[in-house]
């Protein structure tokens, strides 16, 4: 996947001018991102280079986790529009970004975002955009963890900041967006075994309190994954031209591996399982490890049944087994 053109041409368009500063800075964010340092660890301010630096290196791939994970909701979910949206800790509004390209209906969205700069270039860039509610979001400048009072919305989001928070933080910030949640709670995280912890701590507190899993989980069952395991999911984005003149990368595309959580008030569709690994595909057989509501499961498909054999060949990591026509989603 990609971004969309108007994004695409709003980073280019506004970040450009400063490409040998932002090859600087994009090199010790990265370098931060991956030893876990993190350059937006709470109390830590990041500067206007910063922020312009962040967008071109993060962006695409959080856009790419993001729209992934939400169009697992749409799908375990046909039928439902959130007219409305909530974005916690929005940083330069990806989030708002991948919903508009899934529901253009929307017609509200809110952001919450305690940089300036962060909301200054979230501005700027959704000018670009062709979905009005994108244009004409609210941003709020305020810390997460500040006593926010903003009436619920049909979708609510928070991407890549539990792993910022204490556990104590943490718990206490899933329960306020529980509570601003009319339909659907969408969380994203870093696909680390930290991060899963984090959501499987999160589903549970969610479940206690009525919430229905939507996804990834094809059940409301304990979560089946051993200890020393970790569930998550990967997506292809293409990147930008701009992010390979900073990152001097050579590859057209990252891999962005993620986990995430839907929870929702009302019922989804049900389904059989859910394939949690790449399929090893074989001479004449298949091999899938699956989620199913009676634990992980290794299945073999072989060509003696052709027609499942046909189906899947079609499988992929996060694809879903469906109850009637054992598809892919």
């Amino acid at each position: 996947m990609e971004l969309p053109l108007q994004l695409r041409s709003a980073i280019e368009n506004e970040l450009y001018s400063s490409v040998s500063e932002l090859t600087s800075r994009v090199s010790f964010l990265s370098e931060s991102y991956r030893s876990g340092t993190g350059h937006s660890k709470p109390g830590c301010t990041l500067s206007r280079e910063d922020v312009s630096a962040y967008t071109v290196y993060r962006m695409p791939a959080t856009y790419a986790a993001v729209y992934a994970s939400l169009t697992h909701a749409k799908e375990r979910f046909p039928g439902w529009t959130p007219s409305s949206l909530l974005d916690v800790g929005a940083g330069p509004g990806t989030v708002m970004w991948a919903a508009g390209e899934i529901w253009p209906e929307l017609k509200e969205i809110t952001l919450v975002e305690r940089n300036g700069y962060m909301i200054d270039l979230g501005k700027k860039l959704s000018i670009y955009s062709h979905i009005p509610a994108v244009k004409n979001a609210e941003w709020i400048n305020a810390d997460i963890m500040d006593d926010w009072d903003i009436a619920p919305h049909s979708i609510v989001t928070a991407s890549y900041v539990l792993n910022e928070l204490s556990e104590e933080d943490g718990t206490a910030l899933v329960n306020r967006l529980w509570g601003k949640t009319q339909d659907v709670l969408v969380i994203i995280e870093p696909g680390t075994p930290e991060s899963f912890m984090r959501l499987k701590m999160a589903r549970d507190l969610l479940i206690s309190q009525g919430a229905i899993t939507l996804a990834p989980c094809p059940h409301n069952n304990t979560c089946p994954v051993p200890e020393g395991d970790w569930c998550h999911f990967s997506q292809r984005v293409a990147r930008t031209r701009l992010h390979r003149m900073v990152k001097s990368g050579t590859l057209s595309y990252e891999d962005e591996k993620f986990s995430f959580l839907c929870m929702s008030r009302n019922q989804g569709i049900n389904i059989d399982g859910l394939v949690i690994r790449h399929p090893q595909i074989r001479k004449g057989h298949i091999k899938l490890k699956l989620c199913t509501s009676n634990g992980i499961t290794e299945c073999t498909v072989t060509r003696k049944n052709k027609e499942e054999f046909r189906h899947a060949r079609k499988l992929l990591w996060g694809s879903v087994i469906r109850s009637t026509s054992k598809e892919s989603s």
